[in-house]
């Protein structure tokens, strides 16, 4: 009587060819046929039952032997019905049967992958009637099920191709179903280390994987700690039911992840079947190790060897195909290593021909630093030829989980380091920022005062070396700060919309250091400096006055001191006591001559009174030598008018007593008086000098001098007549034999005198001339200087204007895409630069006229000034718009704008900016949001007003309006991302060490965010601890970290 295993027919090859029907097999002196053919239909009707039975001519006993599973008891251990190296969980009744077996007895066909085809199967622990009475009820009959996921080729019971195939090549039956004992001590190893790497979490191992999985206790305890969730309460008892029914809560536990276990009790655990616990292990291993696993989206197993075949395809030597030769020569495990730690292996000194060194150098690394336990012998991998799959994937599952974190690991410290790149960028230019602003303030407030200082010098060369340094000012040291102002405004706008793109709050500059700050500072500046220039000339113009006023007031002091020079000794004289009548006589009307000059010196005298006023109201520094000057004069001039009253009352006492006077001498002195004052006055104009600003200026000079010349012959003449009397005199003298005196008596004058002054007069006049003419060529000098610098500045002046507008309509109507439009505005620019040569012309010939100070150009509107201003204004302008057209590309790469939008954008805004000055006010926006699709309420409006206003300056820029319209479709890294990032690196705790951060980011980073992060304040935290959920937060919250 015997009982036998029934197999599905193959379908390996078309043509089958027949084998004899049976094969003598011969068992510890048993003898059994092996049925090798049977086809299924035979089997349903009862024929030809394909069986091992025992042989009639049975060695030592004639009844059926008592077998459990399905051999006999003294057959060898490879004699095991296995499907692919897996124990068939079954029981035969343990009393004898009738020889045949009847039909309804378990015939068993298998299928790998979707269980047993339709054949009764005893349930583990049956025997007797019983078990032959569930045997037969299809109610009680057993589904072999694997884990869900796996592919062909998986499972607890592998060893065919599909339903309805066969299992295995017919000639490979016995290999196929036969558990190698290579195999079972590779299993029985490495699942006990894989068990113990887990248990070892719980204070716990196991040293016989048969025997400690017995009570159930720890196999509930392993899936607790793989799984993390808790299982019932075991049973404490130490009676068989209490150990089956802790078996069977761990049973039940994983039949609910999804994997229904058939052919595996609890009562073969506990018997310390190990064939079934090395199933029930490898199951738990393909369900909690490997299931997960999957690399676009392939199976468990497939999905493992693909991403062993991807991390070894660089290197040498490795070719992963399987689970079994394929990591013979360790080489595999080795570069697993090496791709993810290269710095635990040198794979380069690795050699093929040396398999076993390979191997240990792969274990003892991953033991050492990867805590992978050992699991395997490189003697058993090496000298087995086919070493056993489930026990290298059971292996190699531990390094893609080990590996796995460290790549989950890598990913967010990458994440970590991106977004403290971008705040460590935009912090480095906050501090730029900061460092620019200041120097910039702080030059503008060491210059204020300089300009602020109105302390005028009291000589014109001092005053011209202050407006040298003013001139060396504009030229040298204001340029660059200009420069450097732009720079500023650019480097803001520019972090300003990377903080945007980034979801960093905006950047706020220490106080009084805002763009609109230092444009108040720099306007504060400018008007200093217009002050300041203004002072500087109209004080240039005062010392001009100064001296022109005190040039003059010399020459009239001088020639009046001259004139006064002996009067009061003349005047103090008592010569007509002893003189005769007719010298009395002279001597009064020589006497009134002296009152007649004397009154015509009184407006010479007045005059030099007005000029020491005017330079005293002036604040002309020599003013008190001045003021004692014109004291003296004025006082030697009261003298003279009280001297020149008492001889007046004593020439007229004498006048009585002295009658005969010479008529002649006397016409002489009326005629020549006048004469000589002529003479003066005309030495005076002659010898005086003038302050004159223009052509027609000198013009009218030259007129008068002409008409002064005119008279020079009328002159002559009254010159003629003059002499002419005194002539007369002698004539007469010589005549009446008188003796002539020496002197007139009416008058201190002598034709010497006259014919002196004459000559000095006529020797004036051409030197005028060539003073007037020198003074002629110099002003139509400054004329030309004029009209050159009008020239330049009337063409440079509406080409700035023209190129500011130019630029307005750049900025506001642009056309084509961005690079474009860059394009064009850096052509614009770099002809801007080019036409800085035609300003610096101009500055030379603004320079040449402030030479010669030449102060007034009628010939134009526009001042050096003007152009000034209208230059900056042109750089500013063209930097701005570039700028702003940078930004848009910045919004456009960072938002995933397209270039139509942007178009679109530019166009909407340009529609509703009604005044074209690159700005909307809020209605014209509400109508553009509107026109948009919009529907906008009045607090909705407001809401958006304060995004693209926050400055509440009543208008909505371009650029706002781009980041308005884009703001709400940006991808960047929030702080949540930031958190779940660090959470990574921490290991789920809420907290993080110094220690992990230097481990995990780049020393500079890690630094950083040691630096930065607060100790973490939660309790159960090592000394040292570190919130960086706060850190994370305030990433994206205050721009001051």
């Amino acid at each position: 009587m015997g009982i036998g295993l029934c197999f599905p027919p193959a379908r390996r090859r078309q043509r089958v060819r027949r084998r004899p029907e049976r094969q003598l097999v011969a068992v510890n002196s048993h003898y059994y046929y092996r049925h090798l053919r049977c086809t299924h239909e035979e089997t349903e009707r009862g024929r030809g039952f394909p069986m091992v039975t025992q042989h009639p001519r049975g060695g030592a006993g004639t009844g059926t032997p008592n077998l459990r599973y399905g051999i006999h008891p003294g057959a060898p251990k490879s004699f095991s019905p296995l499907v692919s190296g897996q124990p068939l969980a079954w029981s035969l009744p343990k009393r004898p049967r009738p020889h045949p077996a009847p039909p309804t007895s378990p015939i068993f066909s298998a299928n790998p992958i979707r269980g047993w085809a339709g054949r009764y199967l005893t349930r583990p622990g049956c025997s007797g009637e019983r078990g032959a009475e569930r045997a037969r009820s299809p109610s009680k009959m057993m589904m072999v099920m694997q884990p869900e996921g796996l592919g062909v080729g998986e499972g607890p019971f592998v060893g065919g191709s599909g339903g309805g195939e066969y299992m295995e090549q017919e000639e490979d039956w016995d290999r196929d179903l036969l558990l190698d004992p290579a195999w079972e001590k590779q299993q029985r190893k490495t699942f006990t280390a894989w068990c113990n790497s887990h248990l070892r979490k719980a204070g716990t191992q196991i040293e016989n994987i048969e025997e400690d999985f017995r009570n159930g206790l720890k196999l509930m305890l392993l899936l607790e700690v793989i799984s993390g969730e808790r299982l019932p309460r075991p049973d404490k008892g130490k009676m068989r039911f209490h150990k089956i029914a802790n078996v069977n809560k761990a049973l039940d536990f994983i039949a609910s992840k999804g994997v229904k276990l058939v052919s595996i009790g609890a009562e073969e655990i506990v018997d310390g079947n190990l064939k079934m616990t090395l199933g029930m292990i490898w199951t738990i291993i393909l369900r909690f190790a490997i299931q997960d696993i999957s690399v676009e989206e392939t199976s468990a197993k497939e999905g493992l060897l693909l991403w062993c075949q991807r991390k070894t395809a660089p290197y040498r030597n490795v070719n992963v195909q399987n689970f079994h030769t394929s990591w013979k020569d360790g080489l595999a495990l080795c570069a697993l290593i090496h791709r993810h730690r290269p710095d635990l292996i040198d794979y380069a000194k690795l050699r093929k021909d040396d398999p076993i060194g390979n191997l240990n150098t792969a274990f003892e690394v991953a033991e050492k630093y990867l805590d992978i336990p050992r699991m395997l012998d490189a003697e058993d991998i090496v000298n087995t030829p086919k070493p056993d799959e489930k026990a290298i994937m059971t292996y190699v599952s531990c390094f893609y989980h080990a590996f796995a974190g460290a790549e989950q690991a890598e990913t967010a410290a990458n994440r970590i380091c991106k977004v403290l790149a971008v705040n460590q960028e935009n912090e480095k230019l906050m501090e730029e920022y900061e460092k620019l602003a200041s120097e910039l303030l702080e030059w503008i407030r060491r210059t204020i005062p300089w300009l602020e200082n109105r302390v005028g010098e009291p000589s014109m060369s001092a005053m011209q070396r202050k407006l040298e340094d003013f001139r060396d000012y504009r030229r040298l040291h204001k340029p660059p700060r200009v420069q450097e102002k732009c720079q500023l405004e650019i480097n803001f706008n520019t972090l300003q919309t990377k903080l945007r793109l980034s979801h960093r709050p905006a950047f706020m500059p220490s106080e009084g250091k805002l763009v609109s700050d230092i444009a108040n500072a720099w306007r504060g500046l400018e008007q200093v400096e217009k002050g300041y220039e203004d002072w500087l000339l109209s004080e240039i113009r005062r010392l001009q006055r100064l001296q022109h006023l005190a040039e003059k007031f010399q020459q009239k002091a001088s020639l009046h001191e001259a004139w006064t020079r002996g009067k009061e000794d003349m005047l103090s004289q008592r010569d007509y006591e002893s003189a005769s009548l007719q010298e009395v006589r002279a001597l009064l009307r020589r006497h009134e001559a002296f009152e007649s000059d004397l009154a015509a010196h009184q407006d010479r005298v007045e005059h030099i009174a007005a000029l020491a006023q005017e330079l005293n109201e002036l604040d002309y520094h020599e003013a008190a030598s001045v003021n004692s000057r014109c004291q003296a004069i004025c006082d030697q001039w009261d003298n003279l008018g009280t001297l020149t009253q008492k001889r007046r009352d004593a020439l007229e006492r004498m006048e009585k007593l002295l009658e005969t006077i010479d008529q002649l001498q006397l016409e002489f002195a009326r005629r020549a008086a006048p004469f000589n004052n002529w003479l003066d006055g005309a030495v005076e104009d002659l010898q005086d000098v003038w302050l004159v600003h223009s052509v027609e200026e000198t013009q009218s000079l030259l007129t008068a001098h002409e008409q002064f010349k005119a008279t020079l012959p009328e002159a002559d003449q009254e010159r003629g007549a003059i002499l002419g009397i005194q002539g007369e005199i002698q004539k007469i003298c010589q005549t009446y034999g008188l003796r002539p005196s020496s002197t007139n008596p009416y008058i201190n004058l002598t034709p010497q005198d006259i014919n002196t002054k004459w000559d000095m007069v006529r020797k004036l006049v051409p030197s005028r001339d060539q003073t007037l003419q020198e003074e002629l060529a110099r002003q139509q000098l400054n004329e030309r200087l004029r009209r050159q610098f009008a020239a330049q500045a009337n063409a440079v002046g509406p080409w700035i204007q023209g190129k500011v507008e130019e630029v307005g309509r750049l900025a506001t109507g642009m056309a084509g895409s961005l690079e474009e439009q860059m394009a064009g505005l850096r052509q614009q620019e770099q002809n801007i630069i080019n036409y800085k040569s035609n300003i610096d012309r101009l500055e030379g010939d603004h320079q040449l006229l402030q030479e010669s100070l030449v102060f007034d150009n009628k010939h134009t509107v526009y001042s050096m000034e003007h152009i000034r201003v209208g230059w900056e204004q042109l750089l500013t302008s063209i930097a701005r718009t570039i700028n702003e057209v940078e930004n848009q590309v910045l919004t456009r790469d960072a938002k995933g704008l397209s270039q139509e939008q942007l178009n679109e954008f530019r166009a909407s805004f340009n529609h509703f900016d009604r005044k074209r000055n690159g700005m909307m006010e809020p209605d014209d926006f509400r109508a553009c949001l509107i026109s948009m699709g919009y529907d906008l309420g009045e607090v909705e409006f407001a809401r958006i007003m304060t995004m693209v206003d926050p400055n509440a300056a009543g208008v909505v820029t371009f650029q706002a309006f781009i980041d308005f319209m884009t703001r709400e479709t940006a991808e960047t890294d929030t702080a949540e991302q930031v958190v779940a990032s660090f959470k990574i690196l921490a290991g789920d705790k809420n907290y993080i060490t110094p220690e992990e951060l230097r481990r995990e980011l780049p020393a500079e980073q890690a630094e950083y965010c040691i630096r930065r992060m607060a100790p973490y304040k939660g309790s159960g935290a090592p000394p040292g601890a570190l919130d960086y959920v706060a850190f994370s937060s305030a990433l994206y919250g205050e721009s001051d970290l």
